[in-house]
């Protein structure tokens, strides 16, 4: 049923434009309109990859963004630690301040070809300061106070690019709409391509280089933009006036006015530090509790990544059955059954560990398919489709480089306060280690799957 239909239905439709009728289709199923593409259940994969394409190189940009630069910068020029981490520290700051700000731009973009126009710019600038960055002119590597400056300006340029991308990407599709299987399945393309960069990511400046790596990383922007250009579209809101049909005025603050979104952003916050602070302590737990060898360590990582892949179409598979946050609960509960058994490994216990880590990233896979797609579900319901995702999606990203820094930021020094330092071998040390890295993420998870129950599930009909 088209919006055009919708439009002259009778009884109990006169009034209602086309571009509402659309949005009303959004939410029950349909087919294309005037106005842009209304999604049915479904998401065919051929319309899936195309949107979905985009998350791979930003996910592949995030590696050497915040795992190879410090350790780049410090062996390479010899920039001292401190100097490195001060600029490290203010620049990324400063790109979680900003999401909020980048939210509200993404959501003067409503023509569809407007977004894509500024996707492409904007990946253009993401691409030149990641090369700029790596790759310092050779007249300022001799000196750190040269290079300091040039470190700060070009982290910024990328790190505030890439930022501005994913609010835009995640944005557009939330603004496809459709009924929780098909947001499901939009976040999960996005999400399952953006494994796959990490996985090249990972493996990429070892085995290619940093140059290889820097043009595969051009070649996948270009890639991810066309195929994004081939994707299903929004509703196109900048179509022309609609009698009878206006947008409320969006400020910065006004998805907080939502409780539907308080609700969600709490337990993603309480979710997002239990996942972050095994991510921090993950080596450290790996090198000093378990004494494993460090070619283990890649097996570790791609067992984690690839597990989670291949096991969001699993979940997806839950989602009619159980709806998105019982499926997310689940997800949920298997990640504390995991780490619950992972604080019972000691050293030696490293091929144990491998299969922890092979159901921690199935457990992983929901934490990145369904909340996003709870998102869109409440700016759907609460009337902010198709005018205020890029709101919502800045404070959603904002929240999610909050729970790293809390996660680096008090758990490192609170281990270090407990008396643990790296490469420690006396008991009490590891058994704060221990602590930190799996029982205190137990607690957390739990917390945040009773908030979960509380706040969304019990509510829902």
């Amino acid at each position: 049923m088209t919006a055009r239909t919708l439009s002259a239905q009778a009884p109990g439709t006169h009034g209602i434009t086309p571009l509402q009728a659309s949005l009303q289709a959004s939410t029950d199923g349909g087919h294309a309109g005037k106005y842009g593409a209304v999604p049915g259940e479904s998401l065919p994969w051929q319309q899936g990859w195309r949107y979905g394409l985009m998350g791979l190189p930003l996910a592949f940009v995030a590696l050497p963004l915040y795992v190879l630069l410090p350790n780049h910068y410090a062996r390479e020029f010899g920039v001292p630690l401190a100097s490195l981490g001060a600029v490290l520290l203010a620049v990324r700051l400063l790109d979680t301040v900003v999401d909020p700000l980048l939210g509200r731009w993404a959501d003067q973009l409503r023509a569809p070809q407007t977004t894509l126009n500024w996707a492409a710019a904007v990946g253009l600038l993401m691409c030149l300061g990641f090369c700029l960055l790596f790759f310092p002119p050779l007249a300022l590597q001799a000196r750190a106070s040269t290079l300091l400056p040039w470190l700060a300006g070009t982290l910024a340029l990328t790190t505030l690019a890439f930022s501005a991308l994913t609010i835009v990407h995640q944005a557009w599709g939330a603004r496809l709409g459709g009924n929780a299987l098909y947001r499901s399945r939009v976040v999960a393309w996005r999400e399952g391509l953006g494994l796959v960069g990490v996985l090249i990511a990972s493996i990429a400046p070892v085995a290619m280089g940093l140059p290889a790596t820097a043009a595969f990383f051009i070649v996948a922007v270009g890639a991810g933009w066309l195929a994004w250009c081939g994707a299903p579209r929004p509703l196109q809101l900048d179509a022309g006036p609609q009698p009878g049909f206006a947008l409320r005025p969006v400020t910065l603050l006004h998805p907080w006015r939502h409780a539907a979104f308080r609700h969600l952003l709490a337990v993603f916050m309480v979710n997002g530090i239990a996942s972050a602070l095994p991510a921090t302590l993950l080596l450290f737990y790996v090198q000093d509790r378990l004494r494993a060898p460090a070619s283990m360590e890649p097996v570790f990582l791609g067992s984690y990544f690839a597990c989670a892949a291949l096991s969001i179409p699993l979940w997806l598979r839950c989602v009619p059955r159980w709806g998105l946050a019982r499926t997310w609960a689940a997800g949920m509960l298997l990640a504390v059954a995991v780490f619950a058994f992972a604080a019972a490994l000691d050293e030696g216990d490293a091929a144990w560990f491998v299969a922890v880590c092979a159901l921690s990233g199935v457990a992983l896979s929901t934490d990145l398919a369904l909340p996003a797609a709870l998102l869109a579900g409440v700016i759907q319901r609460s009337g902010d489709q198709q005018h205020a995702e890029g709101a919502y999606f800045g404070w959603w990203a904002f929240v999610s480089k909050l729970n790293l820094a809390l996660a680096a930021g008090v758990a490192l020094p609170a281990l270090g306060w407990l008396g643990y330092q790296p490469g420690a071998t006396d008991a009490q040390a590891l058994q704060t280690l221990t602590l930190a890295y799996c029982v205190v993420p137990c607690l957390l998870k739990t917390c945040a799957a009773l908030l979960l129950y509380t706040l969304i599930i019990r509510k829902t009909p």
